[in-house]
């Protein structure tokens, strides 16, 4: 295995502390690396492996379109397009799909979106964004204009202009933003990077009212957080409002990299051909996976078990905080939770890993757990064992 890790860090750029560890296969919530060690998978490749590893129906899908047709640019029409389009509106209540390669693209594209839409209503260039302190958005420089976090943004500034940051469910500080040239707000309902933290019912209702009153676009970042994560299929829905826009990526595919940015009917009608483009978002082999992945939500139930499994993973960790005192404060929606500790959690993510279980921080001092959403109640009660030795030790 060393021999592996130390081949790669001569040829691959050091963008990652990685984990010194090279993974070979998978099977439901496991991972086995290159000597068969199992590991209990808390992350999901970051939230994205939703139906577990080595799902046959998932696999069987992918290898029949691979067989058939792999791409074609978006000059031409698919099938699987088609019905990916078709199954994704429908879960998400939005008129028009966009389809891109990543979550970083979707935002470009929303970005792109809201402005155009601005420049077609108001008659003029200079479309203002509102995001909020402590959010993620993506790295490439569109996305990383709007994420709240300065350290991520600061080396590679002058980054594009216009935006501004209010507090995280604070509405009086969104209000104070807002000026003639706004366009937009962007928020996610969860914010995951920045330490999972839900936003609040009155913070997203009073927001929406906000942007109707003054005639703004409300866009919802369900990156990391939609697709079932938090108990409905987009986040969103569990707040009982509507966006004009919504970025969506991770567990659309499943491990197929494919991302999405999906809008109402009068905000898509912004866009005219030339637009916005891309050349394999889209094409017959993500859209396959796609349209897989929504078919098994609904035969798989997964929504169901989400809410299930959620309830017992918030007790689970309830238990471990009033067991611990390093343990600050537990937080989170569904099977999307963090522990914050009152120490780095980096030594305990490492003892964790040495012991056959994967977790991933949220920032210095929160473990994030966002497993595959196929788990059930013994996966969490291995977790806590596990979690429970490394801080006992």
């Amino acid at each position: 295995m060393k021999q592996y890790i130390d081949e790669a860090e001569k040829y691959l750029m050091h963008t990652y502390n990685r984990y010194q560890v090279v993974l070979d296969r998978g099977e439901g919530m496991y991972l086995y690396d290159i000597n068969g060690k199992r590991y209990l998978d808390f992350t999901a490749g970051i939230a994205v492996f939703a139906l577990g590893y080595n799902n046959e129906q998932y696999n069987d899908a992918l290898k029949k379109q691979v067989d058939t047709l792999l791409h074609t640019s978006n000059l031409f029409y698919s099938i699987p397009s088609l019905e990916a389009s078709k199954k994704l509106l429908k879960a998400s209540g939005m008129d028009r799909v966009f389809f891109t390669n990543s979550g970083a693209e979707a935002v470009e594209g929303a970005i792109k979106l809201a402005r155009k839409y601005y420049y077609m209503k108001i008659g003029k260039v200079g479309g203002e964004i509102i995001s909020m302190e402590k959010s993620f958005h993506g790295r490439t420089m569109g996305a990383l204009s709007i994420t709240g976090t300065k350290k991520y943004r600061e080396p590679f500034e002058p980054l594009i202009g216009g935006v501004r940051f209010a507090e995280f469910n604070n509405l009086d500080s969104v209000k104070i933003n807002i000026n003639d040239n706004t366009c937009a707000v962007i928020i996610e309902p969860v914010q995951g990077e920045g330490g999972i933290y839900p936003a609040t019912k009155e913070f997203i209702n009073g927001v929406r009212k906000l942007c109707d009153d003054k005639g703004i676009l409300l866009i919802f970042d369900e990156i990391q957080c939609g697709m079932g994560r938090t108990g409905s299929m987009f986040s969103y829905q569990g707040y009982d409002v509507k966006p004009d826009i919504i970025t969506c990526a991770k567990a659309l595919g499943c491990g197929v990299p494919v991302g999405a940015f999906l809008a109402t009917q009068d905000v898509a009608s912004a866009f005219e051909p030339g637009d916005h483009g891309t050349t394999y978002g889209g094409n017959p082999f993500t859209a396959a996976a796609v349209s897989k992945v929504l078919d098994l939500y609904e035969s798989e139930n997964i929504i169901d078990n989400v809410n299930k499994m959620g309830q017992y993973l918030s007790l689970r960790l309830d238990e471990l905080k009033k067991r611990y005192s390093i343990i600050t404060e537990h937080r989170g929606k569904g099977l999307m939770q963090g522990l914050e500790f009152s120490i780095p959690v980096s030594g305990i993510i490492t003892k964790a890993l040495e012991k056959g279980l994967i977790l991933i921080s949220a920032g210095p001092h929160v473990i994030r757990f966002v497993p595959p959403l196929i788990l059930e109640e013994k996966h969490i009660d291995e977790m806590i064992e596990i979690l429970s030795q490394c801080m006992d030790a």
